[in-house]
Parts: structure tokens; sequence; C-alpha cells
């Protein structure tokens, strides 16, 4: 895993690497200063008082005092450079500690989230498992079901034709009922008027009877009342006689 602090890392260890350049140039300047003052140093004996009295100096005197001042200063600014660099070292080192320990909480951080990463992947993973699984299940229920629709269609349908013949029959039997119905009415209502008439007739043939047999038993009195009287008559001389 690449650090997010790499960079600023490298960038606090480029003040130590300057140190040791300005140090090394510092060191070269110094050395050849000395060679030079322990060359001049030779002629004269009197260089601890040349400092103080730089009226009495020559000029090749001055250009070494000059230098040697001027190194002098030199090393001032390098030792306060130095000593800057060292704080700024130390602040860079103690920021790179804190850096450290951040990076260390955050790895711990990423580690646990790393890890709740990878349960929630294997949650999803055993949810994706089961919603295949209800998939094929889905699948194979579909299936079953079409084939099942697909034979109750063609049940329908062998129902429905069967409706239909049998609504036309019935809509013929229906048509016939009603034809035979209106025929035994008409011929119903056709019997009751000559049952009518035969009872009109009937009664005229009864009256045209009890006519007849008034007239007959009148007739037959009629006949038979003289046989009665001579009957009675022969009857009453005969008891006389007697």
């Amino acid at each position: 895993m690449f650090s997010p602090f790499q960079k600023k890392k490298n960038g606090n260890e480029q003040p130590p690497r300057e140190e040791h350049d300005a140090r090394r140039e510092w060191e070269a300047s110094r050395e050849e200063a000395v060679v030079s003052a322990a060359a001049e140093a030779g002629t004269d004996e009197s260089s601890g008082s040349v400092f103080a009295n730089k009226g009495l100096l020559d000029k090749r005197s001055l250009d070494l005092v000059f230098a040697v001042e001027q190194m002098i200063k030199d090393k001032q600014h390098v030792e306060m450079s130095h000593n800057d660099l060292q704080d700024r070292l130390s602040h860079a080192s103690g920021q790179n500690d804190r850096l450290n320990r951040d990076l260390k909480n955050l790895g711990k951080v990423i580690e646990e989230r790393e890890k709740s990463i990878l349960e929630l992947e294997q949650r999803l993973s055993d949810k994706n498992l089961k919603v295949d699984q209800m998939m094929e299940d889905y699948r194979e229920l579909q299936a079953n079901l079409s084939g099942q629709i697909e034979e109750l269609k063609g049940v329908i349908e062998l129902e429905r034709q069967n409706y239909a013949g049998l609504l036309q029959k019935h809509n013929e039997t229906t048509s016939e009922k009603n034809k035979r119905i209106g025929e035994l009415e008409e011929k119903s209502a056709r019997l009751e008027a000559e049952l009518s008439q035969m009872r009109q007739k009937l009664e005229a043939l009864r009256q045209e009877k009890t006519h007849l047999l008034n007239i007959v038993n009148d007739f037959t009195n009629r006949l038979t009342t003289p046989f009665l009287s001579a009957t009675d008559s022969a009857n009453g001389s005969s008891g006389g006689r007697e």
C-alpha cells in the first residue's frame, strides 16, 4: 500500500542533505583559508594583533583578514542555518512521528473497514446466491405454470366449444319446445273449441232427448190410460160376481 505521506517524508529528508552540502563547502573553504593563513603566519609572528590593527597590514594581509572574517561570518551563518535546519529537522521528525502514528491509526481503520467490506461482500454474495436460487425457482415455477396455463387454456377452449354446442342445442331445443308448446296451445285451443261445440251439441242432444222422452212418456201415458180404465172396469165387474 502506498503511503500518502511519502512525498512529505522525502521533502523532510531534503534539508539534511542541503546541510551536509553546505557543511562540506564550508569545511573546504576553511581548509583553504587555514592553509593560506598558515603560509602567511610563517612570515608574520604577530598575527594575534593583526585583527586589531588593520591599518598596519599590507594588502595581502588585509585580504587574508577579510577572508578570515568572511569565513567566521560564513561559519556563524552556517551554524545558524545548521541550528535552523536542526530545528526544522526536529519539527519534521515530530511531525513525521505524528504522521506515522496517524498512518498507523489509519491503517487500523482501513483494516477494520476492509474487514467490514469483506463481511458485507460475503453477505452480498450470500444474498446474491439466495436471489439466484429464488430466480431459478421462479423460472421453474413460471415454466410449470406456463404449461398448466396452456393446458387450462386448451381445457377452457374445449369447454367453451362444448358450451357453445350445448347452448346451440339448448336454443334449438328451446325453439322446438316453444314451437311444440305453441302447437299444443293451438291444439288445446282448438280442442277446447271443439269440446265447447261438443258440449253445446251434447246439451242440445240432451235437451232434445229430454223433450223426446217427455213426448214418449206423454204418448205412452195417453196410450196406456184407456187400457187401464178398461182393466179397472173389468176388475170391478169380476169382483162383483164373486
